[in-house]
């Protein structure tokens, strides 16, 4: 990959363990879907050739939560599914890093009732929330570079004495601006 071009046949490299560790786990983080609605699409599309998931070292859909150290929460969560969801986190390995993907698994969305959860965070620490109805991809990319901006900074989280870390808590902002329809819209026959 030209790095072999760039030390000697004999030479050596040095740095420190702990960056050659963060570098290791940036790169390797392997999501573990768990898509209910409409923003499943979208991670399915980052996922796709256009935004391209591969390039972070995720192309791995984990559906083993024993494999999985990145749950991805998409869509809303009914009340019946909490449990699951609850079972899936912890049997993930750690650290384990949780995003909020979109209005309906952050809030409850549009679905005010009292058969969906109204904000996972309720009962998982989420890390990064990701607003939308339903978010765009480049949010989801930009959520998964927060995370891995962490990693490089701080490194291993080191567990608190109750066993429970403190989540990340990250809002990424959306990246596009609404604009006016090109054409007009006029209501009856004025």
């Amino acid at each position: 990959m030209g790095i072999e071009a760039a030390l000697p046949v004999d030479g050596f490299m040095t740095t420190q363990l702990q960056r050659v560790i963060n570098w290791a786990r940036r790169s390797s983080l392997w999501p573990m879907p768990f898509a209910t609605a409409c923003c499943g699409i979208e991670l399915m599309a980052v996922a796709s050739s256009r935004y391209d998931l591969a390039r972070f070292g995720m192309e791995r859909m984990s559906f083993s939560p024993r494999q999985a150290d990145l749950l991805i929460v998409a869509g809303r969560i009914a009340v019946k599914m909490m449990p699951v969801l609850q079972r899936i986190y912890e049997q993930m390995t750690e650290p384990k890093w949780v995003i909020s993907m979109g209005a309906c698994a952050s809030t409850g969305g549009v679905f005010d009732t009292y058969a969906v959860v109204q904000g996972c965070d309720q009962y998982l620490p989420v890390d990064v929330y990701i607003p939308g109805c339903p978010p765009r991809p480049e949010q989801l990319l930009e959520g998964i570079m927060a995370i891995q901006r962490h990693i490089d900074q701080s490194g291993i989280p080191p567990m608190p004495p109750g066993g429970r870390r403190v989540p990340l808590g990250l809002v990424i902002e959306p990246t596009h601006r609404v604009r006016p329809q090109p054409v007009g819209i006029t209501v009856g026959g004025a």
